[in-house]
């Protein structure tokens, strides 16, 4: 597929907003080895077709590649437990063990974002060392060779705790805005909106991996179309991707059911009475101290009989 139709003959080299959306896969960057120049590859792919306001979605794995983020397959349980800062839930099957941790990014995820998927066999891949900083180095030197402002989105592939299947996030941002507050303005009825943030970032990364996909071997593609959320200048000011991460204090969710449950049961069957429950989790640590309250009563109960028989 060529680039060229992204060149309109009135409107190369100008950065109003478009009244489309256009998205195309990148070809031709090939393989990435650690140590290979990424933003190099990808404007000899492509930069000759960016203009100022374009926004490029880069797949994880070619910057992890590239920054030499590989680890022998044999080595990933020690990688995944290097990467890993809080364990959210686990479950046993039949084929080991699934793991949903917070990583060191403070993005949760299976595994803390460890795959083996699209890499040499024998190795595993961990996410980038810092994603907004790789997304803004990229945008750096495709500012300085070709001159555009433009935004990079780092994307990576994310479960939905209440949703089968998986799309793509950002997990790194550059030179744009990644969430949209549209609390206060007035709905298509007249009534100002109260809650709506849009997560902009992660819309775009998982817009751009349906041109991507995950067996093309195509880990860029650009978006056009979305000026208005490229910002021009200030990008180390950006909060980039941390932004979309809510914080512990808000998390409804922290941790699984079943192990707020046990965290509940193993409280109260130690205290019997008085321990209180962590917000985060509430509803389970509740429903599991009210059950090791009960275990403790009863073995208190039975300790009791037990005495009085003898």
């Amino acid at each position: 597929m060529t680039l060229d139709h992204l060149v309109p003959e009135s409107s190369a080299g100008t950065t109003a907003p478009t009244s489309r959306l256009v998205i195309t896969p990148i070809q031709g960057i090939g393989e990435v080895r650690s140590g290979d120049d990424l933003a190099d590859l990808i404007g000899r792919a492509c930069g000759k077709y960016l203009r100022s306001g374009d926004i490029l979605a880069v797949t994880s794995k070619v910057v992890s590649k590239a920054e030499g983020r590989t680890m022998p397959a044999s080595a990933r349980d020690a990688a995944v437990e290097q990467e890993t800062v809080r364990v959210v839930a686990s479950r046993e099957h039949p084929g080991g063990t699934t793991r949903i941790v917070e990583n060191r990014l403070g993005i949760v995820a299976a595994a803390a974002g460890v795959d083996s998927s699209n890499t040499e066999d024998g190795t595993v891949l961990l996410l980038p060392e810092d994603p907004d900083a790789s997304a803004r180095a990229i945008c750096r030197r495709l500012k300085q060779d070709f001159g555009v402002d433009i935004g990079v989105v780092i994307t990576d592939t994310l479960g939905r705790p209440w949703r089968q299947g998986q799309t793509d996030a950002a997990i790194g941002a550059a030179g744009l805005t990644v969430l949209l507050d549209l609390r206060g303005t007035p709905d298509a009825s007249g009534r100002p909106m109260a809650a709506t943030v849009a997560a902009v970032a992660d819309e775009i990364a998982a817009a751009a991996d349906l041109v991507k996909g995950k067996t093309a071997g195509i880990p860029v593609a650009l978006v056009r179309g979305l000026d208005t959320l490229v910002t021009v200048g200030g990008m180390d000011k950006d909060p980039g991707a941390k932004a979309l991460l809510r914080p512990a204090a808000e998390d409804m969710f922290r941790r699984g059911s079943a192990e707020a449950f046990e965290d509940g049961r193993r409280s109260g069957t130690k205290t019997g009475y008085n321990a209180g429950y962590d917000d985060g989790h509430a509803a389970g640590y509740e429903d599991g101290y009210a059950a090791g309250y009960a275990a403790a009563a009863a073995e208190a109960r039975r300790r009791a009989r037990s005495m009085g028989s003898r």
